[in-house]
Order: structure tokens, then sequence, then C-alpha cells
């Protein structure tokens, strides 16, 4: 194949081009972030009306503890029990890593398989509708028993529930190809494979990326459901032993860390959609 007929990529624009965030939800695609010191302000303004409003409420109402702790409660405890919830939130984050590494990798691969072969489309699709509507949670005591009470269950659980959504995801990205790149990519004498690599895959990054986030984050809940249910490690053992133990501040304290880890899964998968898949549709 001459130069001059070299299959075209399709890349994303440089500079000057407009932005497209990674999802269509209008929660996720609203801007590309904080453009003026005017909405900070705004911002950092709510948060302490709320924060400010709640600690006060709860003054005035004499709210007792094992009720609800008041903002500066959770914090104190935040601070002074972080050491002893560190080592738990580092079993969380290797269960959510793995299990979304091995989710992911599968349901990416999945995706894949399906588009370009419709009769195996029909025959996954139902196993995969029974993984997506089936609690994972209601599993892990079974995979404990099987598994017992270390890493494995936990992976495995954390696997079963980020894996669909990958794949669901990533498939729709890849049917949603305009059907006229990969005409004129046929027309340059590109195969099936050349028009997945060169067309397909790069045109279906954003939803790729929308399928990564929704998985991981259902990945995290998993992971601390499943340290709920059994296991002596653990955001979730941390909840459980807290709760049981009527320590309400540090309970929320790891409720934050926990809304914390959300947020940096969200704003990693956005910033690299808007990197890597930043054309617009």
């Amino acid at each position: 194949m001459s130069e001059t007929d070299a299959i075209p990529e399709f890349k994303s624009k440089g500079a000057g081009a407009s932005d497209v965030g990674i999802t269509n939800m209008s929660a996720l695609t609203s801007g590309p972030g904080i453009k003026s010191v005017r909405e900070v302000v705004a911002i950092v303004l709510v948060a302490v009306i709320v924060i400010g409003g709640t600690e006060a409420l709860l003054n005035i109402f004499a709210v007792p503890q094992y009720v609800l702790p008041k903002p500066s409660e959770i914090a104190v405890a935040l601070v002074t029990e972080f050491p002893l919830i560190a080592p738990h939130l580092g079993h969380t984050l290797v269960e959510l890593f793995g299990g979304f590494a091995i989710g992911a990798s599968v349901g990416l691969i999945l995706a894949a398989v399906i588009t370009q072969f419709p009769f195996a489309e029909k025959i996954v699709t139902p196993y995969i509708l029974l993984l997506v509507t089936t609690p994972m949670l209601a599993l892990v005591p079974l995979l404990i028993l099987r598994f017992g009470f270390g890493y494995e269950p936990r992976i495995i659980a954390v696997a079963l529930a980020s894996g669909p959504m990958v794949m669901i995801n990533a498939a729709t990205g890849f049917r949603r190809v305009d059907q006229a790149k990969i005409a004129l990519a046929r027309s340059y004498g590109a195969s099936t494979l050349q028009i997945f690599w060169k067309v397909r895959a790069p045109m279906a990054l954003p939803m790729i990326f929308v399928g990564l986030m929704v998985g991981s984050i259902f990945g995290l809940l998993t992971a601390v459901g499943a340290e709920m249910v059994g296991g002596g490690f653990g955001l979730g053992n941390r909840l459980t032993s807290y709760s049981s133990m009527i320590q309400m501040p540090q309970f929320f304290a790891v409720v934050l860390i926990l809304s914390i880890l959300g947020i940096l899964i969200y704003v990693f998968f956005f910033l690299m959609g808007k990197k890597f898949a930043s054309w617009e549709a």
C-alpha cells in the first residue's frame, strides 16, 4: 500500500478544539472545570454555609454524638484515627485495583468480541445481564466459603461488579462509530482488524472511559460491602466496627474517606477522557 493510500487515522483535535466530556450525563459534562475565581468563591461559600450551618444546628438542638456527630468532631476523628485507618485503606485499594484490573480487562475484550462477532453477542449477553442484575454482595458469603476471608473473594466480587459495566459501555462505544468513516477506511483497503484499531477503538474512547469510571466506582462500593460481610480488614470492616461500638465520629470519618476516593476516581477518568478523547462528538 502506497503512502497516498494509507488508512486515515482519526485523532483528537489540536489546540483550540472544543472539549467534550467523557459522558453524556449533564452532571458530568457541565464544563471542563473551574474557570473563574467567582466559581471557586461560590463553591467555598456553599461548603462553609453547609458545614457551619450543620455545626450550629447540632449545637442548638443538642443532638447526641451517637445520633449525628458534629463536622468538627468528624474532622478531629479523621486526623486522630487516620494512622489506624490507613492500613485498612491500603487493603481496600488492593482489592479495588486487583478486581478492577481483572474485570476491566475481561470487559474490554468481551466488548470487542461481541461487536465483531454478532453470534458471540447472543451467547454472552444473557450472562452479562445476569451479572448486572445480580447483587454481587449476595454472592460474597458463597465466595468466602470457597476462598476464605482473604483478598480472593473480595477481588472476585469487585471483578464481577466492574467488568459488566466496562463491557456494556465499551460495546456501546464500538457500535456508535460513524459508518461513513468505516466505509472510507474500507475504500482504502483496510481489513476488519485495521478498522477496529484505527477507527472503532479511537472513536469509542469516550464511552470506554465512561465504562471505566462507572466500573471502578461500582467496584469500590462492592469492595466495601464485601469487607462489611466478612473479614477483619478493610474500610468496610472499620465501618462495621465503629458502628457496633457507636463511635460515630470515626464512622463518618471513614465515610468521608470513601467519598474522597469516589471523587478522585471520577476526576482521574474525567482528566483521562479530556486528554485522550476530547474531540467534538
